[in-house]
């Protein structure tokens, strides 16, 4: 790693703190990242929402909403955009400027970048997110993904590398079973994607209590599916549902379980819960979709199973786990100086290519691509070579 101290700009979210108290995955990893890179020796500028205590800038209030997928979103998105790029403006020069926001900021920087832009892509690829991805000229926004699996659901778009995520190390704790009535945990938002309703068939028949924690999508299909397939069965014995958790009591709930369930139903492009799980020495049984299959390494961390009849299988067969064991290889996977070394590879090629541009070779098949190129035709083409960085 090259030992240059760089000025970085870390351009978080608007809707939680960073570290978030709560609910907060993105702002959970940007403020590992922050942490480690100024350990590091880095000068950091870190742009997020009020009451982060590890940001240099705040700039989103206490007061805004921070339920998503409501009708005013947008336009929060964007006062943000425009307070981050003002103050860019005002605080640069910046060595490399590093968006996690995915909104009116990188679209903000793309149009005009003042330094090398990378921009790590933490939401599903469905759309309107892919689209305006592809939009996006590749000489001026360097997208990073966070597993290969999300990278190969939309492989023609230009990715640089791929760099997995970290997990808070120093707030977990690797921990025995419960002996007396030991349980299976859920930890994940409340959606049908999360498949909790087949996590409390799989502990059903597995003979095993359940705690369900999480807290549940704020949308009309996402309570409905709560109070449809998930509340009938919580009867505060065999399934008990605990809202949303996070401090001691989640580090308490990971360390003790038999085993986390990911019954997924949709492609998660990571799973931090699934990680966080691992590095406590719990193993964690999952159907192979996604990112899982990457994270996962049979019978030493967990078990990929096609469906819940092997999932009740996989419970017994999870007390056998040598939990030191489980923790110790997730803890070296999932470290936040692997997740910022990865990183600083990425930044390091970005200023290399900021300053010395060459030429692009992309498919001429390919119509995302071709429609990048008739965008950009008067600009000089830039090499953009694919690499991997920090992967399984």
């Amino acid at each position: 790693m090259a030992s240059t101290r760089r000025r970085i700009a870390l351009i978080a979210p608007p809707w939680y703190p960073v570290p978030p108290d709560g609910y907060g995955g993105t702002e959970l990893v940007v403020g590992l990242l922050t942490k480690e890179l100024r350990a590091q020796g880095h000068e950091v500028e870190l742009f997020a929402a009020e009451g982060s205590a590890l940001a240099s800038r705040q700039l989103a209030g206490r007061h805004w909403d921070t339920a998503l997928g409501r009708s005013e979103e947008h336009v929060r998105d964007l006062t943000y955009a425009s307070r981050v790029l003002n103050l860019i403006d005002r605080l640069r020069p910046f060595d490399v400027i590093h968006d996690h926001t995915g909104g009116g900021v990188l679209l903000g920087l793309a149009i005009k970048p003042p330094a090398p832009v990378v921009h790590t892509v933490h939401l599903a690829l469905k759309e309107p997110v892919r689209t305006f991805l592809e939009s996006l000229a590749p000489d001026r926004v360097r997208l990073i993904a966070i597993s290969e699996a999300q990278r190969q659901s939309v492989a023609h778009l230009p990715w640089t590398a791929t760099v997995h995520n970290a997990v808070d190390l120093a707030a977990l704790r690797v921990g025995q079973p419960e002996r007396k009535d030991p349980y299976l945990l859920s930890l994940a938002r409340i959606c049908a994607s999360k498949g909790q309703h087949l996590a409390i068939e799989a502990a059903r028949r597995a003979g095993r209590r359940l705690l369900l924690a999480g807290k549940i999508e704020a949308t009309p299909q996402g309570f409905e599916y709560y109070e449809r397939q998930i509340a009938p069965a919580v009867d505060g014995d065999r399934v008990t549902y605990l809202g949303n958790v996070s401090g001691e009591e989640k580090t308490r709930l990971l360390a003790r379980a038999s085993a986390l369930l990911a019954p997924l139903q949709w492609d998660e492009p990571f799973g931090l819960y699934m990680a966080e799980a691992m590095a406590s020495g719990t193993p964690v049984i999952a159907f192979p979709r996604g990112a899982a299959p990457e994270l996962i390494t049979p019978g030493k961390t967990g078990f990929l199973v096609p469906d819940v009849e092997e999932m009740v299988g996989a419970v017994a067969q999870a007390d056998h786990v040598d939990r030191e064991q489980c923790a110790a290889y997730a803890r070296a996977q999932f470290d936040p100086r692997r997740m910022a070394d990865g990183y600083l590879q990425v930044y390091e090629r970005a200023i290399a290519e900021w300053a010395t541009p060459t030429s692009i070779t992309v498919s001429a098949t390919d119509p995302a691509i071709t429609r990048l190129r008739g965008a950009n035709r008067r600009r000089s083409q830039l090499s953009l070579g694919k690499s991997e960085v920090g992967g399984k």
